[in-house]
């Protein structure tokens, strides 16, 4: 009553102008979003805090999903807090980004209803404070069958003709032999501006959503195979129209080649300037010990300008074509214990997307990684003796705490000389997402470790001081 009584002592016109400054107040405050982790720029944060970018899903273009809201919820029930959205409708069911006028697409008119989905999807993720990585060209919509159907195809618009763009009505060839020139449409390259002008207008029309979300990352291509010019142009792009409406973005590019020394992945590595993260997605076709030994060639050619290093794609199922269920879980763990910034299984057929043994290597991942500080540590494997190839890997802060993953069972010596006594070691069983008991570490300078059993094992040692 006290707070009424001097309100009712103010002026009207003082009164009115307070509760403007207020609100005005409430509306600028700082949002949640998605940067770079200041003490540790490989890795990403989040509201100020470091996070660890772990996920999995049914689909890629997410925001086309039926039941999107409990898919997103299973994911944060396991832990989970990344996704890849690609801007993608060649799935069944799916709907394309512009309205129609006689039965021919206009690259003037939107379609409603796949922007209100997009929003939809952008506000579910948010207030899940799960993180979003856009994909902004769905390469495979531009080729073979999905573009016979493209509204940017010119037999299917009232905007632009064959004639005119010079942009072809056919594509039957994989999107490798780039043998679409609407991906040549900038001004490095072919400067088509009829086509570039409606490009611009799509990109215009996800920014005038996504830049309103503090959770989005964004990669400008899936899988691309073009010059660089193309990726670099709309990073640039998105990242002045984000200036101007006064926030920061994150960009990178994704690329075929399944090598990462491949000269094209060049473009993202040695241009900070341009892509402020990279995705290694595609070395998650690599197997093994080759799989970490790729990905730790490329942590070491950035370690003069460190940033995040992303896999929103993890290749492996039984089911598809890209290593088995093993593959994708073990690809998983490597990135993490490889000092990544994020590790996404795939989609099915060709990963483990969000299913039952996806949900148990998300659940366990996230139980090891809250108890240790992992944004402090850094691949160790050197820690590490009598040591095959793939049969484990270590993360560590040698003074404070060492996580050591097994693939399948197995014995190694881990140097554990650093580290202040008293300490404790404890096993998790990864597919059943349980802790062994806490057991006491002697004072000894190597530790033997020995797997419980077969299977997929990780242990972590502490310093309990």
């Amino acid at each position: 009553m006290g707070n009424s009584k001097t309100a009712n002592k103010l002026s009207p016109a003082v009164f009115a102008a307070a509760l403007v400054f207020i609100l005005a107040s409430a509306t600028t405050a700082p949002a949640k979003r998605i940067e770079i982790y200041g003490k540790n720029t490989a890795y990403w944060q989040y509201d100020g805090k470091p996070i660890l970018l772990l996920g999995g899903t049914v689909d890629d273009n997410l925001f086309q999903i039926p039941a999107l809201k409990e898919h997103l919820d299973l994911l944060k029930s396991v832990g989970g807090n990344y996704v890849r959205n690609t801007m993608s409708s060649r799935d069944e069911g799916n709907i394309w980004p512009f309205g129609k006028v006689n039965g021919k697409y206009d690259l003037e008119k939107w379609n409603d209803e796949y922007w209100k989905r997009f929003e939809n999807f952008l506000r579910l993720t948010q207030e899940r404070d799960i993180i979003v990585q856009i994909e902004v060209w769905a390469t495979f919509d531009y080729y073979r069958e999905n573009w016979e159907v493209n509204p940017f195809n010119p037999k299917n618009n009232v905007n632009y003709t064959a004639e005119q763009t010079g942009l072809i009505e056919k594509v039957d060839t994989h999107p490798t032999q780039t043998g679409n020139n609407f991906f040549w449409s900038v001004p490095a390259e072919r400067n088509q501006k009829i086509v570039l002008k409606y490009q611009q207008r799509f990109v215009n029309k996800i920014l005038s959503y996504s830049l309103d979300y503090g959770n989005v990352l964004y990669c400008m291509d899936n899988e691309t195979s073009v010059t660089p010019e193309w990726g670099w142009y709309w990073s640039q792009y998105i990242k002045e129209k984000a200036k101007a409406a006064g926030v920061a973005v994150h960009t990178t590019e994704m690329w075929d080649p399944w090598d990462l020394a491949h000269k094209m992945h060049n473009a993202t590595f040695d241009h900070p300037e341009i892509y402020s993260f990279v995705d290694i997605s595609q070395n998650n076709h690599q197997k093994g010990q080759q799989h970490w030994d790729n990905a730790q060639r490329q942590r070491a050619r950035i370690a003069g300008n460190v940033r995040p290093i992303n896999n929103v794609k993890i290749y492996g199922a039984d089911t598809g074509r890209f290593g088995n269920d093993r593959d994708g879980m073990e690809r998983f763990w490597r990135n993490i214990f490889g000092g990544l910034a994020s590790a996404r299984f795939h989609r099915p057929d060709s990963g483990l997307g969000l299913g039952d043994k996806a949900q148990e290597n998300i659940r366990s991942m996230r139980m090891i990684t809250d108890k240790m500080d992992i944004f402090t540590c850094e691949p160790h494997n050197d820690l590490l003796s009598e040591r095959e190839d793939n049969e484990a890997y270590c993360i560590a802060n040698p003074d404070k705490e060492y996580a050591v993953y097994f693939p399948n069972g197995g014995e190694v010596m881990l140097d554990i000389s650093p580290l202040k006594k008293p300490a404790t070691f404890r096993w998790l069983n990864i597919m059943k997402s349980q802790w062994a008991n806490t057991e006491q570490i002697k004072s000894v300078s190597k530790l033997k470790l020995s797997c419980p059993s077969k299977g997929y094992w990780a242990v972590l040692i502490t310093n309990d001081q």
